[in-house]
């Protein structure tokens, strides 16, 4: 079901889970190591219901998680085939309101016991070519 939240900010559901729509795409281009272009940075909302989580997954540029309401806790899983055992956790919210998550580096939000809104700024910018679940 469409969270209200959803329906106001006009947002579709996401690959991992989760709610998204892009708002902004910089008008600048990068070359990235294998020749393909990509816009220097996007930006996206993402709302995480409340007792929802995403799947594992990962993108090849840096992303930074910044706040709007509520609680994201997202769980860092290493940078190998898989993700690891071993998690570190990076927290985004009104006291953090920033937080980064490195290139390749395998990702997934866990349920919190509100809704939460976040924006995610990537650079470079996200395309689906670099988006992987595991």
């Amino acid at each position: 079901m469409r969270p209200p939240l959803a329906d106001v900010l006009d947002l579709a559901p996401h690959p991992e889970g989760g709610w998204y729509r892009q708002t902004w795409v910089s008008p600048e281009t990068v070359a990235l190591p294998d020749g393909r272009m990509r816009p220097t940075a996007t930006l996206i909302y993402f709302l995480l219901p409340a007792g929802e989580s995403s799947a594992w997954h990962r993108v090849k540029s840096d992303e930074i998680w910044l706040a709007h309401s509520g609680t994201v806790i997202v769980q860092l899983g290493g940078s190998g085939a898989a993700p690891a055992d071993e998690l570190t956790t990076v927290v985004v919210d009104a006291e953090q309101p920033q937080g980064l998550v490195p290139a390749g580096v395998w990702q997934r939000t866990v349920p919190a016991a509100e809704d939460a809104l976040v924006s995610c700024l990537v650079s470079p910018g996200f395309d689906f070519a670099d988006f992987e679940l595991a």
